[in-house]
């Protein structure tokens, strides 16, 4: 089975968490945490920037780790690294989601995430009531 190498960036901006509902591929409607994949070389934190710019159009800074999520889909083993992040500049343009909101700790489980992007939900309710 094939690996995927992907990063996930979770944008923070005080209590809330940005999330993307896919607009293309197999995973299409599927809400996720913005990212993709990452290039030959490149580190977590360099495609996180580079990703975020293509896919919002915005600069971000990579503030924390959270944690690595290898989750197996039918067709692809997906690894994905996932990182803290907050806006520097930018207005979170969607060029390639169709759809995005901004979650609460009480909303987390408003959407329907995709497999692997769920595995991180608890974690961040956990991370987020702090600021209850």
């Amino acid at each position: 089975m094939k690996t995927i190498e992907v990063v996930a960036a979770i944008i923070c901006s005080g209590d809330k968490i940005f999330a993307t509902q896919r607009g293309y591929g197999d995973f299409k409607g599927g809400w996720e945490f913005p990212g993709g994949k990452m290039e030959p070389g490149e580190t977590p934190e360099a495609a996180l920037v580079r990703e975020i710019r293509e896919e919002l159009d915005t600069k971000i800074s990579v503030d924390h780790f959270l944690q690595i999520v290898e989750y197996d889909y039918p067709a692809f083993h997906l690894t994905m690294h996932c990182y803290f992040c907050s806006v520097k500049s930018g207005d979170l343009v969607l060029k390639e989601h169709e759809a995005a909101r901004w979650l609460t700790a009480e909303t987390l489980y408003s959407v329907a995430w995709l497999p692997a992007d769920l595995v991180l939900i608890e974690p961040i309710k956990e991370y987020l009531q702090q600021f209850r």
